[in-house]
Formats: structure tokens, C-alpha cells, sequence
């Protein structure tokens, strides 16, 4: 079984992802760091490279382009990725939403307990905010551009769940609950 994990800005999908995989025992891929990577290695911001990605799809194409080979040849594993579940159709597809002051409110507080991110350094709550809406319209834009994809369109998936008042380990039993129904399903 294969579990695809998109969602919101600060939705948890991290989190949410390192304690599903825990508890199924099996591997996790992270998305979202080879694209920081890919930043990194150019010594530019998460956003500067999504909009880099607004014109020029390679941003966006090598890691979907890995996503969809992870998921031809191997299996029983958790990815966390946007579009992880567009690229992995067989998976069971999860998306996580929030509300994007929670949201905000959550990646601020990881920035300012010395948190690894690469948001940059907002220097408010409302800066954070800001940042978050920036990037959902430059995710949107991107994947309507290359793929007419709409992330959020909740019938891509097969399980929806708002985070905003849940806690991870809440998130992960009610994903846990519905992928047993759905394999119950399956058989």
C-alpha cells in the first residue's frame, strides 16, 4: 500500500507523515525537501524557486517525474507531496487542510523555536500569513499551468481532513481508521 499526503501550508503533513510511516513501519518520502534542496543547492528561497517554477517547469518536473517512477517500482510507503497523489494513482490519496492563520500560526512557531524551514524569516504572525497565501497562488498557478491540476479539488482524494483543531496523533487515527476501510473495501 502506498498513502500520498498533500495539503495546506502548516496542515501537518510533515508530522503527520513522519508518525503514519512510524506506525506502519514503512519508509516516508518527503517532497517538499528535495524542492528545498533544489533551492539550496541554488542558493535561493522555497518561493524564489516556485516562482523560478511559474515559467520554467523543471522546478515542478523533476520531482514529479521522481514521484511517478517511486511509485511504479516500489511499494508500502508514506509520501508527503502536493501532487504526490496525481502522480501515484494507485495510492490511497490524503488530504490535509487547515486554516491558513492555524497554518501560519504553526510554521511561525517552528521558525521561531529553531525549526529547519525555509520560509525565510517573517518577522510577524502576519508577514507568516502572507507568505502562506503567496505560495498557495504561486502551487496553484503552477499546477493548473502544467499538469491543469487543481490540489485542492477534495474529489481527487479519498480521505479529507481538517487539522485545525486536531492533534497529529489524532490526524494519523483517523487516517489510520479510513485506510482500514478502504482496503476492507478493496478485498
Amino acid at each position: 500500500m502506498i498513502i500520498t499526503i498533500s495539503g495546506l501550508p502548516g496542515s501537518g503533513k510533515s508530522t503527520v507523515a513522519k508518525l503514519l510511516a512510524k506506525r506502519l513501519k514503512m519508509k516516508r518520502y518527503y517532497m517538499g525537501l528535495m524542492r528545498r534542496r533544489m533551492a539550496e543547492e541554488r542558493g535561493i528561497s522555497l518561493q524564489e524557486l516556485n516562482k523560478i517554477g511559474e515559467t520554467q517547469e523543471w522546478t515542478d518536473k523533476t520531482v514529479d517525474e521522481y514521484q511517478r517512477e517511486l511509485g511504479k517500482k516500489e511499494d508500502n510507503f508514506v509520501i508527503e507531496g502536493r501532487t504526490s497523489f496525481h502522480f501515484i494513482p494507485s495510492s490511497v490519496k490524503v488530504l490535509l487542510i487547515v486554516d491558513v492563520k492555524t497554518g501560519a500560526k504553526r510554521i511561525f512557531g517552528d521558525i521561531r523555536s529553531g525549526g529547519r524551514r525555509t520560509e525565510g524569516e517573517p518577522g510577524s504572525l502576519g508577514e507568516m500569513e502572507k507568505s502562506i497565501r503567496k505560495r498557495m497562488a504561486s502551487d496553484e498557478k503552477r499546477y493548473k499551468k502544467y499538469y491543469n491540476l487543481d490540489i485542492m479539488d477534495k474529489s481527487h482524494y479519498d480521505i479529507v481532513i481538517d487539522t485545525t483543531d486536531l492533534t497529529p496523533g489524532q490526524v494519523v487515527e483517523r487516517i489510520l481508521a479510513s485506510v482500514k476501510k478502504i482496503a476492507g473495501k478493496k478485498k
